[in-house]
């Protein structure tokens, strides 16, 4: 019984504390509504929040259908700079070589507007998938490079230490010590990383598409279809908090708690 009532305590703070942030999203929602009846704010200007609603419900097949393909476009960018970022970390790491001439690329490489390559991707791979994919996976992947990087070189001396001293191998220090260390700072980079995926996908999407979230919202501002413009906004919101909910959801599940409370270092990006 003591248990249960603990589980009933935490599930109420828990409550408690997202209200501050409920009663402020429902507050700017008001505020919103009104101020747009109030100045007779036209809607081909700046919809209200009920009207947006109700083209989110009349195009709710619509979004559904064009919200796949982002989604998808997202998801696959975002797991490729996962497969290719972490173990370009580890390298960048474990030797200096690497470090001197391939981490100053990288960095530098942050300069370059990815706007300005979905072009050059279109013209290279066409105008199907993946375009969209390697956009996505350009703007995801350095967040995860730099926070590997940053969560490796972060990893307690006297750690590695006390398993050499125990015989323990190179890969059995990187896999048992410094990769669990660094673990915080990884899912850190990943959830910015989940962000900037769907950002880059919509990115290819204007430039060269058929389909998206994207490619509607071209569509709804050519149209001056004011109220579905901001519709796909919504619904791209959405999407990143998915993603991002979603890679928090891993990190609950494979990490344990105490970990989970580390300090991270969230590194950005430029897009």
């Amino acid at each position: 019984m003591p248990r249960r009532n603990t589980f009933l305590e935490k599930q109420g703070y828990r409550i408690l504390d997202s209200l501050p942030v409920v009663a402020t999203f429902i507050g700017i929602l008001v505020m919103w509504e009104g101020a747009t009846v109030l100045f007779e704010i036209p809607s081909y200007t700046l919809p209200a929040p009920s009207e947006i609603g109700a083209v989110m419900i009349e195009k709710r097949w619509q979004l559904y259908e064009h919200s796949q393909i982002t989604l998808m476009e997202s998801a696959i960018g975002l797991g490729l700079s996962i497969v290719l970022s972490i173990p370009l970390g580890i390298l960048i790491v474990y030797s200096k070589l690497i470090e001197r001439t391939v981490y100053p690329l990288l960095v530098a490489s942050q300069a370059v507007p990815k706007v300005a390559l979905a072009p050059i991707f279109v013209v290279w791979f066409g105008f199907g998938l993946l375009p969209k994919v390697l956009i996505a996976f350009f703007i995801a992947f350095f967040p995860i490079v730099v926070n590997t990087v940053v969560g490796l070189s972060r990893t307690p001396p006297e750690m590695i230490h006390l398993m050499r001293s125990l015989g323990a191998s190179p890969l059995q220090i990187l896999l048992r010590v410094r990769l669990m260390s660094a673990a915080p700072y990884i899912f850190a980079g990943i959830k910015i990383a989940a962000a900037f995926a769907v950002v880059g996908a919509i990115v290819g999407e204007f430039i060269a598409a058929s389909s998206g979230l994207g490619y509607m919202q071209l569509v709804a501002n050519n149209n001056f279809e004011i109220p579905l413009l901001f519709a796909t906004l919504v619904a791209l919101s959405l999407m990143g908090i998915f993603l991002f909910y979603l890679v928090a959801l891993v990190e609950m599940l494979l990490l344990p708690k105490p970990l989970r409370k580390s300090e991270t270092g969230l590194e950005g990006s430029t897009l």
